[in-house]
């Protein structure tokens, strides 16, 4: 007869609503946030007080985050630790070597890292990834400490060091790191 029957929506149609929906309710939360430091941000920023806690706060997480700047990699080689398809001998560093041979041992595990790479790949090992991530980390921030950087004669060379495990590799890289973050 003559009832009309409902209009019917696409699923695209109802997933572009629900968006709009959200970016409105974003939008109306961040208008309300606006409110809410335009009246009261600079009320505080007018007392010493405020000040202080302004600035501590801005400061603190900066320096809690950025404390150590192997963070990312020492996050990677937890998560490689355990893989039990990573089999290989590396040359290992001591990680009780003189403080001017610091360098020089960080560069030997990441370089040691990259043999791990080529093998994972060869391998398809299911920790490639972080040990991609651990490699390009780790070479990034030696290129940025290259430039004043000078090695003395009586450190050892990468060659120079025990081969060891897998296990006892990470473990000695994770300590050198840390003892770097410290």
């Amino acid at each position: 007869l003559g009832m009309a029957r409902p209009k019917r929506t696409s699923a695209g149609a109802l997933c572009r609503l629900e968006t709009q929906k959200i970016h409105l309710k974003s939008i109306c939360l961040q208008y309300q946030l606006y409110l809410l430091l335009n009246s009261h941000f600079f009320c505080l920023l007018k007392n010493e007080m405020g000040l202080i806690i302004f600035f501590l706060c801005a400061y603190v997480p900066k320096t809690a985050a950025g404390h150590c700047k192997w963070a990312e990699v020492l996050k990677d080689l937890e998560q490689i630790k355990t893989s039990k398809d990573i089999d290989v001998s590396l040359y290992t560093a001591n990680t009780d070597e003189d403080k001017e041979c610091q360098e020089p041992v960080i560069r030997c595990f990441f370089l040691e890292t990259k043999v791990i790479l080529q093998e994972c790949l060869i391998k398809n090992c299911s920790k490639t990834q972080d040990v991609f991530n651990i490699w390009k980390n780790g070479n990034a921030r030696l290129e940025n400490s290259k430039l004043n950087s000078t090695i003395s004669a009586k450190c050892k060379e990468c060659e120079e060091y025990e081969e060891k495990n897998f296990a006892e590799f990470i473990q000695s890289f994770v300590k050198v790191i840390q003892k770097e973050c410290k």
